[in-house]
């Protein structure tokens, strides 16, 4: 089945480029955030791509965005990289962030102008920062496992061994991917983004191979399912019989889905004194970033609050 446009828009129009983009609570949320923001009469429409699409399907949405007078930009998740890879040319200003990752979340416009920016090292630094306590890498010396090395993967990385952040950083990062390209490509982007960060990168094709490299892993750690697994497509990374760190930290991005990994950790979460959490606030996070760059506006911290106040009722 090939890629369906929606027909060209007759209002203020954001899109939601994903994979089941109709399965995720923004459609509910967004008319609620939008009179809070002041933006009635916006409306946000889905473009489903399947993952790993032929180019031209990334070109066709790109193009229908850019040269549609209303359609005024979009979120992009799971696609990512690969329609940065796709489309880049397409665009007139690719931010810092964009180039640097090889990746792209936001799709807007300004002045008439077609602008992409990577919002994921904001969104997973501020979500990361809602759970991982202060200090806690210089207090405990842990590590961090990463499955997956999307663009979600890459921007975790770069904020965790941030220079700005002195001797708070993991001593050790683990990276683990299915297929060797992403692998290569995120080794290159840590190498010129945090030389001196201390990270292995795992080709693991077998769930068995991310079971080893957990259980050797120290106590006070962060596991990070960033596979996309347990969303769009049913699984984990890991085996049912994994063993966590002890008195680690347990991040599953997704916030719906099977959530099978989620469930794992949760299963061990008292023996191990585990703390679980799912991605809820990064979703939260990571859509307010991109309508304040499709709508040009400023999302203040108390608005932001608000407006994950009133979205918490629709987490499950």
């Amino acid at each position: 089945m090939g890629l369906k446009l929606p027909d060209k828009a007759t209002q203020p129009t954001m899109y939601f480029i994903g994979v089941t983009t109709e399965k995720s609570s923004i459609m509910k949320l967004f008319p609620l955030w939008a009179k809070e923001l002041g933006l009635d009469g916006t409306v946000l429409k889905g473009i489903d791509i399947t993952i790993h699409a032929p180019e031209g399907d990334y070109r066709k949405a790109v193009s229908f965005i850019k040269d549609d007078p209303l359609s005024l930009g979009a979120l992009v998740t799971t696609h990512k990289i690969d329609l940065y890879n796709a489309c880049k040319d397409l665009f007139d200003f690719l931010d810092p962030y964009s180039q640097a990752f090889g990746e792209l979340s936001s799709i807007s416009k300004k002045d008439g102008r077609l602008v992409g920016h990577a919002k994921d090292p904001i969104s997973s630094g501020l979500a990361l920062e809602a759970f991982v306590p202060k200090n806690f890498w210089h207090d405990h010396s842990g590590e961090v496992f990463i499955m997956g090395a999307g663009g979600s993967a890459r921007a975790m990385a770069a904020y965790l061994f941030d220079q700005n952040k002195g001797l708070n950083v993991p001593s050790k990062m683990y990276v683990a991917n299915r297929s060797t390209p992403r692998l290569e490509s995120m080794k290159e982007i840590m190498k010129k983004l945090c030389p001196k960060a201390p990270i292995e990168y795992h080709h693991c094709p077998d769930v068995a191979i991310n079971d080893t490299i957990l259980k050797d892993m120290k106590p006070f750690s962060l596991i990070v399912n960033a596979t996309g697994l347990g969303k769009d497509r049913p699984g984990s990374p890991l085996s049912n019989q994994c063993e966590f760190p002890q008195n680690s930290l347990v991040w599953e991005i997704n916030y719906r889905g099977d959530l099978l990994f989620m469930h794992q950790a949760l299963h061990q979460k008292e023996k191990k004194n585990l703390t679980v959490e799912d991605g809820w606030i990064y979703f939260i996070h990571g859509w307010t970033q991109v309508i304040a760059e499709v709508f040009h506006i400023d999302i203040t911290e108390d608005l932001f609050r608000r407006i994950e106040s009133m979205s918490n009722s629709f987490r499950f």
